[in-house]
């Protein structure tokens, strides 16, 4: 048994009776290949499976020939989004994927997933990027629309991984004392951005970093960046003397702080490109007690979801144009996408994502080198 087989066995097939013509592992095989290699809907796994019929009977049976587009719609909308989930999950803990370092949270919205005719709002879904590996190691749904909520949806997606020795960053929206505790609870630390959502304990930790005469004994570390006519100066402080929290000068009319809370940090980003130059401040709460490098490699960690994943899925996925809205079918196809991202950014290193689709839909023996992980 592969892993993937392994890892997909006791996924519950929702078909009865002579509609599970088909073996449920081998359409999902075929489903993700087919995203490898560049299909985006499912019409066009129905379509890749009759082009390469040749190459799955390598190593699957098709016992009835290869499934319709009929086939692979009715799966993904009757499959349940959250038993999918957690096989992907197994997956990538069989192929030690599970991510190490910084584990990144954040979410999307799949634009055109709306089903007007059901009255439907768009899904979004939130998703764990470990930024080392560069991989998803999990993700939730939510419909914004229908008064769902992010903030639970990350909290669900949190209470099922394994985060031991991981540091959890996330937007300000995140900053909250059940998220924080929750992280912690699962093994993990966590890296959270501070903003107005919390205005008394913002307003305090900027006025903190503001005294020139506290910043001046404050660890600090600098990194410059220069490429395209764009020059980038991050500086990043961190203190971990957190007593003056809880003292006197202590913001109220809020929730307490976090629990946990170790250091507070500060980064400030000078850009100047065409002649303009332009400063902004960002701000951090953690229970881990940083160095100031580490705080600031772990920040732009974070920002590292939107061009290694968001982007990627957008530009070279076409996922904000994918029209499937029925039933389960855009959570579910959005798993398959992230399954195929997986294993195409581990395999080939050196190669961009892009190109490994390309060059997989063309050549059956580039195609079999990506999917040898799935052994």
């Amino acid at each position: 048994m592969t892993w993937f087989e392994a890892a997909f066995a006791d996924l519950p097939d929702p078909r009865k009776g002579n509609a599970k013509r088909h073996d449920l592992l081998e359409v999902l095989t075929i489903a993700v290949t087919a995203s490898v290699c560049g299909g985006e809907t499912c019409s066009d796994f129905a379509d890749f499976a009759v082009d390469r019929e040749d190459l799955f009977r390598e190593f699957l049976r098709l016992k009835n020939g290869v499934p319709s587009h009929d086939t692979f719609s009715r799966i993904f909308r009757l499959l349940d989004p959250k038993a999918f989930a957690a096989c992907f999950a197994q997956f990538l803990k069989d192929l030690g994927q599970a991510g190490a370092g910084v584990v990144a949270i954040d979410g999307k919205t799949l634009r055109r997933s709306f089903d007007a005719a059901a009255g439907r709002s768009p899904l979004a879904v939130v998703s764990a990027f470990a930024s080392a590996s560069r991989t998803v190691v999990g993700q939730e749904s939510f419909r914004a629309g229908e008064g769902e909520s992010e903030i639970v949806a990350a909290r669900a997606l949190l209470a099922c991984l394994d985060l031991s020795g991981q540091l959890v960053t996330a937007d300000a929206l995140h900053c909250q004392n059940d998220t924080a505790a929750l992280i912690l609870a699962q093994g993990g630390d966590y890296l959270l951005r501070l903003k107005g959502n919390r205005p008394a304990q913002h307003q305090a930790v900027v006025d903190y970093f503001a005294d020139a005469a506290i910043l001046a004994t404050l660890p600090g570390h600098e990194t410059t960046d220069g490429e395209h006519g764009r020059l980038e100066i991050r500086r990043a402080w961190v203190s971990h003397d957190i007593d003056w929290l809880r003292g006197p000068n202590r913001a109220t009319g809020e929730p307490d702080w976090l629990p946990g809370l170790a250091s507070l940090g500060m980064i400030e980003a000078t850009v100047t490109r065409a002649g303009k130059t332009t400063t902004c401040r960002h701000y951090h709460l953690s229970s881990r007690r940083l160095a100031a490098a580490d705080y600031l490699a772990a920040a732009r960690a974070h920002w590292s979801i939107e061009n290694g994943l968001h982007w990627v899925l957008d530009m070279t996925f076409d996922e904000d144009r994918a029209r499937a809205r029925k039933d389960n079918g855009p959570e579910n196809l959005a798993t398959i996408r992230k399954l195929a991202l997986n294993l195409l950014q581990t395999a080939r290193p050196g190669i961009s994502i892009r190109r490994k689709r390309k060059r997989s839909g063309w050549s059956n023996d580039f195609a079999r080198s990506i999917l040898g992980q799935m052994r």
